[in-house]
């Protein structure tokens, strides 16, 4: 039950931060981001070019919590956790806008696929593999025409590479660190 408050929690933050003035006070923009509006890098992931784009995403986010079922600490941490390491390697490329949470997305996918393959269930791989598959896609071939024309803008493949790297490492970092002893299963 908490989870699905933390889901309309989340859900209703997105659909304030479409409004203005909070859009663009907290979408992802390389120049204010440098003169110090440092909030924009983990905020600009929460707000969305429109509200198709936003609910393609929120809808993303539903569907992965419905399917992998996380704890809401899990899927806070694991959510801002993305979140921040997508705002903060966006910098390693030419953009200069950033919105959306299908960054954030791809991690959450990858860290509990990954999650689930080291709890012994291998069928899970086939879902690591695909998301691993999508991102090369993106990445070699672009994105759909047809979803960057329904959110108006160019979809930022490079920010669901670095999502997906996030997810997969955070998921490393927390194995590694239960075979050290140093955090429980129930913790992770």
């Amino acid at each position: 039950m908490r989870l699905l408050f933390l889901l309309i929690a989340i859900s209703l933050v997105c659909l304030g931060l479409q409004f203005e003035p909070f859009a663009s006070q907290v979408n992802w923009q390389r120049t204010l981001i440098v003169q110090g509006q440092w909030w924009r890098i983990l905020a600009g992931n929460f707000t969305h070019t429109n509200f198709a784009h936003l609910v393609m995403n929120l809808a993303g986010l539903w569907v992965i919590s419905f399917i992998f079922k996380p704890s809401p600490k899990s899927l806070i941490l694991c959510l801002c956790f993305a979140s921040l390491a997508v705002g903060v390697l966006n910098f390693l490329t030419t953009m200069n806008g950033y919105v959306g949470l299908s960054g954030a997305l791809h991690g959450l996918f990858a860290y509990f696929a990954l999650q689930e393959v080291f709890d012994g269930r291998k069928s899970s791989w086939l879902l690591v593999i695909g998301v691993l598959a999508k991102v090369v896609w993106e990445m070699t071939m672009g994105a759909a025409v047809s979803t960057s024309e329904l959110i108006n803008a160019r979809v930022a493949v490079e920010s669901h590479l670095f999502g997906a790297l996030a997810g997969f490492i955070l998921a490393l970092t927390q194995l590694l660190l239960r075979k050290k002893g140093l955090l429980s299963h129930s913790e992770s």
